[in-house]
């Protein structure tokens, strides 16, 4: 969707690689911005979006040194869509890696929607290396969180909602998420590709407060929708390979770090009910409901909102 007016100006990476692990994935990273500045890593969504532009822009180029990375299996990272040692687990010793390659003692974690679990899930394993936290668009991947998006959603998108079911025959509606699985794992493109840009453009069509064509087209593109709808449904079909609630069972392990919670009041993705839980166990974490946003980190209120509060982190060390 356009770049809110509010973002820094366009900038292009100074530094790219691709670090490698102990297996078959290789993640692409880049820095950009201050060579000196204030470390911030850009944890992206989905699982399995990836990363793109626009996300270099909320933090001042003067001020920061800005790092973002293609989680495995998706963006310019290698193999597109893999699945194998691709979790929650790994993600993190990625991030670890990716630290120590980059020199980097401590950094900003900045993270949206399943970056704000990532970044969360990160910061509780290491929690010495947080300088502070950035997180948007609350999602803490509970069972209850993952029927809203397939089932309870139409609530707000009838139409979307029932587009994602009726591709799926009748006899297997009682289960979107395991029929929906069960395709994009298959390795035949004619059964995987429609089903990946089914699930890509739903979520798309719901996760603005007003309609973007420009989102939908990006989602439905065949490389974007397919590390999306499988990489997400690999780690919904797993509990994101994390003990049920142990993102607000282990809040203790954080209170100490300098936190922003950004929240969409109409946020029809990640509903208002998972912020407002963090928020009631993180009570030392300021939480900021924007009034008139939906769900993208490019809705104008919340892109706002997080510019500012990089802003104010580079001037005072503090996010409120």
């Amino acid at each position: 969707m356009p770049a809110p007016a509010s973002l820094y100006p366009p900038i292009t990476p100074h530094a790219s690689g691709m670090l490698e692990t102990d297996g078959i994935h290789r993640i692409y990273w880049e820095t950009s911005g201050n060579p000196q500045g204030i470390p911030a890593l850009f944890v992206h969504g989905g699982p399995g979006a990836g990363t793109s532009a626009n996300q270099r822009r909320f933090f001042d180029p003067a001020r920061y040194r800005i790092i973002l990375f293609d989680q495995r299996g998706c963006g310019r990272s290698t193999p597109h869509g893999e699945l194998a040692d691709n979790t929650t687990a790994h993600l993190i010793a990625d991030m670890e890696a990716l630290r120590d390659e980059l020199g980097v003692a401590s950094w900003l974690v900045f993270g949206g929607s399943w970056g704000s679990t990532l970044a969360l899930a990160y910061a509780q394993a290491h929690p010495e290396r947080c300088r502070g936290l950035v997180l948007r668009g609350i999602f803490l991947c509970r069972p209850q969180e993952i029927d809203w998006f397939l089932y309870g959603i139409r609530s707000f998108f009838p139409e979307a909602q029932r587009q994602l079911a009726e591709f799926i025959p009748e006899d297997e509606r009682d289960d979107l998420l395991a029929a929906y699985h069960r395709r994009l794992v298959d390795p035949d493109p004619a059964v995987h590709r429609p089903a990946a840009r089914q699930w890509a453009t739903f979520e798309a069509s719901c996760s603005t407060l007003l309609p973007s064509a420009e989102l939908v087209a990006a989602f439905g593109s065949e490389r974007t929708a397919l590390s999306l709808s499988r990489i997400e449904a690999h780690y919904f079909v797993n509990g994101i390979f994390l003990p049920d609630d142990s993102l607000l069972a282990n809040i203790a392990r954080i209170r100490h770090i300098p936190a922003l919670i950004v929240q969409g009041r109409y946020d029809a993705v990640c509903p208002i009910t998972s912020a407002d839980d963090l928020a009631r166990a993180w009570p030392e974490a300021h939480y900021q409901i924007v009034p008139d946003a939906g769900h993208s980190a490019f809705e104008p209120g919340i892109a706002r909102a997080l510019v500012a509060a990089c802003d104010r982190f580079a001037e005072t060390g503090a996010l409120i």
